[in-house]
């Protein structure tokens, strides 16, 4: 079992401890944790996870010297933001934080692959803006065609459970 976390590489404090638990939860489930592999809640869900003895894989925009010194296996692939694909489809589901125009794109690319997607609550960015958008009767018709789950959790547990449960 994979589980892709998407999140910001600039977070505020008590998001990247959020991303921290959550990177304890995923590796106390026996998952693998696969991020984009850079700083923030990438960096601190890699920290998390190495804390409980997790693997965590990163998947980098360019060298491998921009992993953060939490991910045991770096994968370079000198493809910037097209890199944000293979974080996606990487995941057996996909637990998003905060978030910005590249975690927008990830939660794009995992509802074109009909992952799980968890929206983890109440850490801003684009993760909560697009459970409001996923609402609107409209969107919400025009991306069931992907047949994507779209779920939310309020806590890093409550993410995994559901990541667990739903990938299956």
């Amino acid at each position: 079992m994979q589980i892709s976390v998407i999140g910001s590489d600039t977070a505020e404090e008590k998001v990247l401890q959020t991303a921290e638990e959550l990177g304890k939860e995923i590796a106390k489930s026996g998952a693998v944790l696969v991020c984009g592999g850079k700083q923030g809640v990438m960096r601190a869900a890699c920290k998390g996870a190495k804390s409980e003895n997790g693997t965590t894989v990163g998947i980098l925009p360019e060298s491998a010297d921009e992993a953060n010194e939490f991910v045991d296996i770096k994968i370079p692939t000198r493809l910037g933001y097209v890199r944000n694909t293979i974080v996606a489809n990487s995941g057996d589901a996909v637990i998003a934080l905060c978030g910005s125009v590249g975690t927008l794109t990830e939660i794009i690319y995992a509802t074109a692959f009909s992952k799980p997607i968890i929206l983890l609550e109440g850490t801003g960015g684009i993760t909560d803006s697009w459970g409001q958008i996923h609402s609107i009767p409209e969107v919400k018709e025009k991306l069931e065609r992907f047949k994507a789950k779209i779920l939310r959790a309020k806590t890093p547990k409550e993410a995994v459970e559901l990541a667990l449960e739903k990938s299956a």
